[in-house]
């Protein structure tokens, strides 16, 4: 540890107490310390959220039969159009032969009544038969056009339906979840995968009513990602959406952020930001009270960013008791400007902090 950043006196205090073995009471007259004070051009308060995809669909069956193709696998990105999977069409199919070849048949018969009734019209123009003869050679023909036409809308259902066994991406995306195997039997309804758009991504938080009121520009939204690296955590929505209704239990309101479509962390070679990310939807608060009467926002507090102290999964920092004595206290950290990092929770404004967390452990 470098001890140039202490006064002569205070390394005075710390050798005689190391040597001479002096109460932790002299060795906490020496710690260094900084109050918790209010953050400046920190107003700003932090609403748990998380990432959505705007255009995400659950593919399911139209048809009944067993897969007999799967193409994908969860993680792969997939284009419009591509054939995900498929499901045994052998029966479809042959239906769908059997349609095509009534078609023939209906054809022909058209073909065959029409040349018919030509014949029995130059017989009628040359009064060989009767005006009855040529209505019902007429009548016939009618029908064959009626039984093709028929035949060929029973074709091209038949064919509508052999598709429904080759199950084929709506839009390019991101399958996220196959829950089927090869060999299961697809239902009608039952899903087969799902696909979202990673390109269209957004952050939905609650927030109170009171703060929704707000326009966007008032709050300057922002979004943090901790999951991600520190370089790319932070994140400046394109475009901030009220819904416009409230929650009755908790009197709140959903706000959701669109994502950029070219995120920092794409940028960096790192992970993709997927739906079901924690993230956090920072937004600027009024410093002053709304009307006459009401409590103001509690204070902003920050510390140096030294302070803090970090033991497994615990996040603290060193606070002077009114003894003088360092005690550790676990922290809600908050977003970090500077040298210096906000404190959510476990902290009150005035508080010393003890700088130099290694000093304070050798006070206690």
């Amino acid at each position: 540890m470098s001890l140039r950043r202490h006064s002569p006196a205070a390394l005075a205090i710390l050798a005689a107490a190391l040597v001479l073995g002096l109460p932790a009471s002299a060795l906490a007259q020496a710690l260094k310390t900084a109050p918790a004070q209010a953050a400046a051009g920190m107003a700003a308060s932090a609403f748990d959220g998380v990432v959505e995809a705007v255009r995400q669909t659950v593919v399911a069956a139209q048809v009944s039969g067993a897969v007999v193709q799967l193409g994908v696998k969860v993680g792969d990105r997939v284009t419009a159009g591509q054939l995900l999977l498929r499901i045994d069409a052998r029966a479809a199919d042959q239906n769908a032969a059997a349609s095509d070849a009534q078609v023939q048949a209906a054809r022909a018969a058209l073909a065959l009544a029409t040349q018919d009734f030509a014949r029995q019209q130059q017989l009628f123009q040359k009064s060989y038969i009767s005006q009855s003869a040529l209505d019902r050679a007429e009548s016939a023909l009618k029908s064959a056009q009626a039984q093709a036409s028929a035949q060929l809308a029973q074709a091209g259902a038949a064919r509508t339906q052999s598709g429904f066994y080759a199950v084929r991406a709506p839009f390019a995306g991101v399958i996220a979840e196959v829950p089927v195997a090869l060999g299961d039997m697809a239902m009608p309804g039952r899903p087969l995968l799902t696909l979202y758009d990673p390109a269209a991504l957004r952050v939905t938080a609650a927030v109170p009513q009171s703060i929704a009121s707000q326009s966007a520009a008032e709050l300057s939204p922002r979004i943090e990602l901790p999951g991600l690296p520190a370089a790319a955590a932070w994140l400046t929505p394109v475009r901030l959406q009220r819904l416009p209704t409230v929650d009755a239990a908790t009197h709140t309101v959903q706000l959701r952020a669109d994502l950029p479509a070219s995120t920092p962390s794409a940028a960096a070679g790192l992970d993709r930001i997927v739906p079901g990310m924690f993230a956090r939807l920072w937004l600027t608060l009024p410093t002053a009270p709304a009307a006459a009467g009401a409590s103001p926002p509690a204070a902003t507090l920050s510390v140096p960013l030294q302070a803090i102290v970090r033991r497994a999964e615990m996040t603290g920092l060193y606070v002077l008791a009114p003894d003088g004595k360092p005690v550790l206290r676990q922290v809600r950290l908050g977003r970090v400007d500077g040298d210096r990092v906000e404190i959510r929770a476990g902290l009150m404004a005035g508080e010393q902090v003890v700088a130099d967390p290694q000093q304070a452990a050798r006070a206690r």
